[in-house]
């Protein structure tokens, strides 16, 4: 202490450095340290050395972090239009139009060959973009559109045939009458409610109904691919641009599982593989990820309602209570779910929809039949009610179209088909005494001898599942298909406008007809001809396209108003009073059913497409990658 109080004096350090020099020592390897710390951000992405210098976020394996997940386009409520150059063009676009009428915008674009180093950081932050794994968020994907259409073993809308030919003059005729339809009903909906939900022709206003939770646009989405698909390229662009610019998915009320995923997902979907347009393909994806919530249950079986603003969810209180999810609806997300994922590289939808399968794999079965409501908290069957019409329907539709879009790899699928078709065939098939074959409903051992005229669908079905039957049921799946197709046209046949009810039985001498008024309307409903496209795809049967003319000659003359088309409230009236409502479904499924029977086997053909419940076409997998979540077991 004495020493440090002498003025002048200065002790030397430990090294033997007198204070200046050591202070300039120090400060010479303090500027070496930080020299050679600042280099390691100058080191490229790849550089191991940097990733343990920086905080670790969440990747995908293979992927580097280069953008915050708050500027992913799926994560923002209001999406910028993405670059809609398609690989295929839309119905009135070239490439030239397009390039012309579409400035590049922001988004996510398809694998392309940067040119410079400005465009190469573009490139990469736009594709290469961190999400976490968690509902909400999707994981950064680049789906390669051209490979896909590459893939495909005919044209989109087929070969144009030889028109010289007399034998096709009559059809084509018939097709473009179809294409007319469509035309009035689309533009009547512009007209009279452009971004409502349906039209109401008598009132000539829109209607938006309780089932979407606040989503606009619903006969829009669901006219997408018909309108492509009959080549009206005008109407088509009109409905890309109010999709582009007005569909919003920042919505809050409480909407229908089922009807959202089969209309606006399935829509969404099916748009973007006819054209590539990326703005189909990420609202479709941004809406998946709304209904996730849905699957929030101990069981992990969806309930049948959302609320998009909460999150919560519930189910019908029609549905026991409220105490049941319906067979249907959480058995009718499959085809749309597998293609998320295909489309985001997000897994969670492909887990969702294969969970359904493993409850339903394990699940005790009366009979071999699957009832129509299943509790999603303890995961037991609530009734023993059995049906193939409404509440059930789509679920056995969705295991045989599964097998099929996954290139027939998905056994699990197959084998539930086949083993629900056995059963049914077993305990609800009936021959009435005069020789209709129909579907019974089942209620615990006791049949209710009636179809409705959602049960019709089945006879397309079960034609379209007789090919991968075995050997030996294959011709009689065929004819079990037609006799059910035929006795749905009776339906139609014995009513006064041709068109047929809601629900017709099979009692009291009275045959494939209805026995009260509260099942006598049509609602412009598609089941009817949905089976008769397939059957005339599988026997080239006239008789099938001489039906589907019936039903056209019945809807022009009943069903068409000033305003639009609308249902009927009584098919055994030659009078009867309309209800006015243009359902979104009568474009989406029953005009577009009737222009594929009229059409040639490769216009949106089998070999490449299933159709949704909704109608809306999904690409078979012809990529047999086991990396993709096609549903192999």
């Amino acid at each position: 202490m004495l020493m440090r109080k002498v003025p002048g004096f200065v002790p030397a350090s430990s090294w033997g450095l007198r204070l200046p020099q050591k202070f300039l020592f120090l400060l010479f390897l303090s500027g070496l340290v930080t020299l050679c710390f600042g280099a390691l951000f100058l080191l490229p992405h790849s550089s191991r050395l940097k990733r343990l210098f920086l905080a670790p976020q969440t990747q995908q394996p293979g992927l580097e972090v280069v953008a915050d997940i708050a500027d992913h386009p799926l994560v923002r409520e209001q999406e910028p239009a993405p670059n809609p150059a398609p690989a295929a063009p839309a119905p009135g676009e070239d490439d030239s139009s397009n390039r012309a009428s579409h400035p590049r915008r922001t988004g996510w674009p398809r694998r392309t060959r940067p040119t410079g180093s400005r465009e190469e950081a573009t490139a990469v932050r736009n594709n290469v973009i961190a999400a976490l794994r968690a509902p909400g968020r999707v994981a950064p994907f680049t789906f390669d559109f051209n490979a896909f259409r590459s893939r495909l073993r005919h044209p989109v809308l087929g070969t144009r045939p030889d028109e010289s030919k007399e034998s096709q003059s009559r059809v084509r005729a018939q097709r473009e009458k179809i294409k007319e339809m469509m035309q009035f009903a689309w533009q009547s909906y512009k007209r009279y409610a452009m971004g409502t939900n349906e039209l109401r022709p008598l009132t000539k206003d829109g209607s938006e109904g309780n089932i979407f939770g606040g989503l606009s646009g619903a006969t829009i989405i669901d006219s997408l691919d018909t309108l492509y698909l009959m080549e009206l390229k005008e109407e088509f662009q009109e409905a890309k641009a109010w999709v582009e610019e007005s569909f919003h998915l920042n919505v809050s009320g409480e909407a229908s599982l089922f009807e959202v995923n089969i209309r606006y997902v399935g829509g969404l979907l099916s748009a973007f593989y006819l054209t590539g347009e990326e703005v189909f393909r990420i609202k479709a994806i941004k809406l998946g990820e709304k209904l996730l919530p849905a699957f929030n249950t101990p069981t992990g079986i969806p309930k049948g309602i959302v609320n998009f603003k909460s999150g919560s969810n519930g189910n019908w209180g029609w549905a026991t209570a409220g105490s049941s999810s319906i067979l249907a609806e959480f058995g009718s997300l499959h085809l749309e779910f597998i293609h998320l994922t295909e489309l985001s590289g997000n897994p969670i939808f492909m887990e969702k929809v294969r969970n359904i399968r493993k409850v339903l794999r394990k699940i005790e079965k009366p009979f071999g039949l699957y009832p129509n409501f299943l509790s999603p908290v303890s995961g037991n069957w609530v009734q023993h009610h059995v049906s193939i019409g409404g509440l059930g329907d789509s679920f056995y539709e969705y295991l045989i179209k599964s097998w099929l879009m996954s290139a027939k790899t998905d056994i699990e699928a197959k084998n539930m088909y086949y083993e629900a078709l056995e059963a049914i065939e077993t305990y609800l098939l009936n021959v009435s005494p005069g020789g209709l074959t129909y579907i019974a409903e089942w209620r615990g051992g006791v049949l209710d001898h009636k179809m409705g005229h959602l049960a019709c669908f089945s006879g397309g079905m079960i034609s379209l599942g007789a090919e991968d039957a075995k050997k030996e049921k294959r011709a009689h799946y065929r004819e079990l298909a037609a006799q059910i197709t035929k006795t749905c046209h009776e339906s139609y046949a014995r009513s006064d406008t041709k068109l047929g009810p809601e629900a017709f039985w099979f009692n009291s001498g009275r045959e494939a007809m209805a026995t009260q008024l509260s099942e006598s309307y049509y609602i412009l409903r598609p089941e009817v001809v949905e089976s008769y496209m397939y059957l005339w795809r599988q026997t080239h049967d006239p008789i099938y396209r001489e039906w589907g003319w019936e039903v056209v000659l019945a809807l022009e003359k009943y069903c068409r108003t000033e305003g639009g088309f609308s249902g009927i409230q009584d098919v055994y009236s030659s009078m009867p009073n309309h209800d006015n409502k243009q359902q979104s479904f009568f474009l989406a499924e029953t005009l577009k059913y009737l222009y594929l029977l009229f059409s040639e086997d490769d216009v949106l053909s089998l070999e490449d497409w299933v159709f949704n419940t909704e109608a809306h076409p999904l690409p078979v997998n012809h990529t047999n990658s086991a990396s993709r979540a096609w549903g192999r077991h």
